[in-house]
């Protein structure tokens, strides 16, 4: 008779409680051997919660933690953890941003010491990333700050699935692929399906239903801290999985912008050139335009939308921008959120301004305009005044939407904002940005989703630093964005 998979981990009625939010509601989750399950959930379901009780970070209140058949509830942390093959990559990532990359995998494996850890941690690291993400420019020597965040997340993918002397036996991906470009999110999932032919579990969070549905074997779905679904992944379609979260918006979500009247004619509001540009091809965004910036990650949007950050109100050899400007940061915990700030500050820092009020900030009316986009993007917290990290992942986010959206700016830059964002907030964020452009505010979107690029009125193609190609959205294809991200278009 065949004996059934050995069970890595085993957690049976963990609860947990932040003061009067209840993260987790009696979580029943086994993991087996050589088994991909998918948890997905809306932001706020108690997922993120849930893997940090999973890493050992966490301590619930209550409830039984069993690993590979023993109860170590009592004792688990951190490190028991690692020393029983249990890895976790956090949405927001932990690596060290003043050491290299190599000194990142030594701080992960202890047992690197001698006076080649250096070259040894090297070798470690840099065959790891080869392995997952064949092509990838990594060095070993690179400063982890100097590093785009969708290679930062890379380094900590890598890292994860690194081995020495201890064994590897469930790897936690939480929303891994949320700053990373089509083709390396593809190579990352691949990996993950040999991972486990070879026996190692893997548990994935995304907001990517078509990644958890294409990986995973069984997927389990999260609401209000609680499992409300546990089936085999070929008994979810994409309709019913959204069903299963609690979806209330149209599973197919908003239609496409319409045709602007007069398409690419009336005011431009933003014109730029990328420095490293040599032919005359630009940048041009009139004012109610969606204008989308494409192309494999790391190579240039992020520093166009920078470059026309900071050209706002003054202008420069190479962009001239005609009005205020606000920007919603992808890489939130390093350029968007203040972590020292309520929730309320953080929303309306961006318009005090405005408030003053006989040398003062009216407080009626920053409480009152916190309260507003608290409900306009359905932030889920019950105070805005509570600190901003005690928000999930997503709603953070969307108080970087609330901050721009809710300022005076007519021209806002999207630098890949919807990282950890679930697909209920997506659909109501796109429809947001659609009424906001009918009303004449322009936005700069760069996504790594090509999905996402249907919403824009154009589209700009990016390799190496400079325009490859621009699209209108009636010649968009995704054969069209990926031919122009490998091959210089005309």
């Amino acid at each position: 008779m065949t004996r059934p998979p050995q069970q890595i981990v085993d957690l049976t009625d963990v609860a947990m409680s932040f003061g009067a939010v209840r993260a987790l509601a009696g979580v029943d989750l086994a993991v087996a051997a050589g088994e991909c399950v998918g948890l997905v959930g809306h932001n706020g379901a108690g997922k993120s919660t849930l893997v940090n009780v999973l890493a050992g970070g966490l301590i619930p209140d209550r409830g039984r933690i069993k690993v590979a058949g023993e109860d170590i509830t009592h004792r688990f942390n951190v490190r028991t953890a690692h020393q029983h093959g249990i890895r976790c990559v956090f949405q927001e990532l932990s690596l060290c941003p003043n050491l290299t990359v190599a000194e990142n995998a030594r701080i992960f494996h202890a047992r690197l010491r001698g006076m080649s850890w250096k070259r040894r941690a090297a070798a470690l690291i840099g065959a790891k990333l080869d392995e997952i993400f064949p092509g990838h420019d990594i060095l070993p020597h690179d400063i982890i700050g100097d590093l785009s965040i969708g290679r930062r997340q890379m380094v900590e993918i890598a890292r994860a699935f690194t081995v020495t002397v201890e064994p590897l036996d469930l790897v936690i991906l939480d929303e891994p692929t949320s700053s990373l470009d089509a083709v390396t999110a593809g190579q990352l999932l691949a990996f993950v399906r040999r991972q486990v032919a070879m026996g190692t579990s893997v548990i994935l969070i995304s907001h990517m239903l078509g990644e958890v549905l294409g990986t995973c074997s069984r997927i389990v779905v999260m609401k209000d801290g609680g499992v409300v679904a546990a089936k085999p992944a070929a008994a979810f379609n994409r309709e019913s999985l959204v069903s299963a979260m609690g979806t209330v918006v149209e599973v197919q979500g908003v239609a496409p912008r319409p045709e602007i009247a007069g398409s690419r004619q009336g005011e431009v509001m933003v014109e730029a050139r990328s420095r490293r540009q040599l032919n005359d091809r630009k940048l041009v965004a009139h004012r109610g335009e969606v204008i989308g910036l494409a192309g494999l990650a790391g190579h240039g949007q992020t520093r166009m939308l920078l470059q026309i950050f900071a050209a706002a109100g003054k202008g420069d050899l190479f962009a001239e921008v005609r009005g205020p400007v606000a920007i919603i940061a992808g890489d939130r915990q390093t350029d968007g959120i203040f972590p020292l700030w309520s929730i309320g500050q953080n929303v309306t820092i961006r318009s005090l301004r405005g408030m003053v009020r006989r040398l003062l900030i009216d407080s009626d009316q920053e409480r009152a305009m916190a309260a507003t986009w608290q409900q306009k993007m359905r932030i889920k917290t019950p105070n805005m005044d509570d600190n901003i990290l005690t928000l999930s992942g997503g709603n953070q986010q969307k108080a970087l939407f609330a901050r721009a959206l809710g300022s005076d700016a007519g021209i806002v830059l999207m630098d890949d904002p919807m990282r950890g964002v679930d697909v209920g907030t997506k659909i109501e964020v796109y429809d947001r940005i659609r009424q906001e452009a009918a009303g004449g505010r322009t936005f700069l979107w760069y996504t790594t989703e090509i999905d996402e690029l249907k919403y824009c009125d154009h589209v700009y193609v990016f390799r190496n630093g400079i325009i490859v190609d621009d699209i209108p959205r009636d010649e968009l294809t995704e054969a069209r964005v990926l031919s122009a991200s490998f091959h210089e278009a005309a």
